[in-house]
């Protein structure tokens, strides 16, 4: 008689996993050469790592050109990875971070606090809808969801432009199938457009708002 098998390990109940997704999801990450810590939120966008969008971004901001005095803006925020990253190359600016979801705009804040990053401001928007007329960036930055429709993208891309003092930045990262849509957008906003970086699923482009209008 062949020896008997042990029973198989019992599964987590779902009681036990469902307990478990009420803990809110963290984690480390290295970010233009320096760690970072977020708590997330099961709902928002990449709750578990920085997504792979937002990261091509941030390996390419030095080609931006930000400056330790540079006021900096990140449109649809969600928990603060490319905000936060641009609040601590610009230490002596302020950096606001915006979103539509009230969610990731907690999180945003308690991220930049955990980070021990004075210089930012979270704020609900839809877009830049809430961001006062005349408060002008030097930098604009922005992952854009394919999902929000032309519409919404034609109003944030406009709407940065106006937030842009002469000589600012607007830098975005879309999925490829939007590149050309960007490229159109910023040559009639901006006069220009340059792609920084296209990868195998990503792009990011850059436009510059011209020094006179």
């Amino acid at each position: 008689m062949s020896p008997r098998r042990p029973p198989p390990e019992a599964a987590p109940s779902l009681a036990t996993e469902i307990e478990g997704y009420r803990r809110d999801p963290k984690f480390r990450a290295m970010l233009h050469g320096q760690e970072f810590r977020f708590t997330t939120a099961w709902g928002l966008f990449s709750p578990r790592e920085v997504d792979l969008g937002s990261a091509l971004l941030i390996d390419h901001l030095d080609a931006v050109g930000v400056a330790e005095g540079d006021d900096t803006i990140d449109i649809g925020c969600g928990y603060g990875a490319i905000g936060l990253v641009l609040a601590s190359m610009a230490p002596k600016g302020e950096t606001w971070l915006l979103d539509k979801d009230f969610v990731a705009v907690e999180r945003a804040r308690l991220n930049a606090e955990a980070n021990r990053l004075t210089n930012v401001t979270t704020m609900l928007s839809n877009g830049l809808s809430a961001v006062p007329r005349g408060r002008l960036f030097d930098v604009a930055t922005a992952n854009l969801p394919a999902k929000a429709g032309n519409e919404m993208l034609t109003l944030i891309l406009a709407d940065a432009h106006a937030h842009l003092k002469p000589g600012g930045r607007l830098t975005v990262v879309t999925t490829n199938a939007l590149r050309r849509f960007i490229e159109r957008m910023f040559d009639e906003l901006f006069g220009n457009s340059e792609k920084v970086k296209q990868g195998r699923l990503h792009t990011v482009t850059m436009a510059v708002k011209p020094p006179r209008e």
